[in-house]
């Protein structure tokens, strides 16, 4: 996992490619667009645009990935994250590998980051973590998550 500003992804120590897909994530003003799914090189490289509701610890479920690497940027309101590190994953659900997730029930040693406008952050492939909690009341918020396949590292 590493988190920084999207303002400055180079001084996170990011790949300098993931900090070039981050540039040309913003680029397209995610802020502007409708939520959904955007192309950004190929099928290696697209973001999903969200806007939705927070909400409590119990109410959403850890996910990991196996194939892509997440970049998760906050663009409006406040999200707190749960995360662990690689094999940190409790009772794994049935891995879904058309859509390259898994999810599971419980996250051991759990760290939390909490995401304001213009944070990112990136969780590598077998890196549970549990997004879009509510750091008090649930809240609308809206982000972009950049999907990018691993090989391309």
């Amino acid at each position: 996992m590493i988190a920084g500003y999207t303002h400055s992804p180079a001084l996170a120590g990011l790949p300098p490619q993931l900090s070039q897909i981050i540039s040309a994530a913003l680029e397209r003003k995610p802020e502007a667009l409708d939520p959904g799914r955007y192309t950004l090189t190929d099928n290696d490289v697209y973001m999903n645009v969200m806007q939705f509701l927070t909400g409590p610890d119990d109410a959403r479920q850890a996910e990991l990935h196996e194939q892509y690497i997440d970049i998760q940027i906050l663009l409006a309101g406040e999200e707190k994250i749960k995360y662990g590190f690689t094999g940190s994953a409790q009772h794994g659900e049935e891995w879904h590998r058309d859509d390259d997730y898994q999810l599971c029930g419980a996250i051991r040693d759990e760290q939390i980051i909490t995401l304001t406008p213009g944070m990112f952050v990136v969780f590598f492939p077998h890196e549970p973590h549990k997004p879009g909690l509510c750091t008090g009341t649930p809240a609308e918020i809206k982000k972009v998550v950049i999907k990018v396949n691993k090989n391309i590292l």
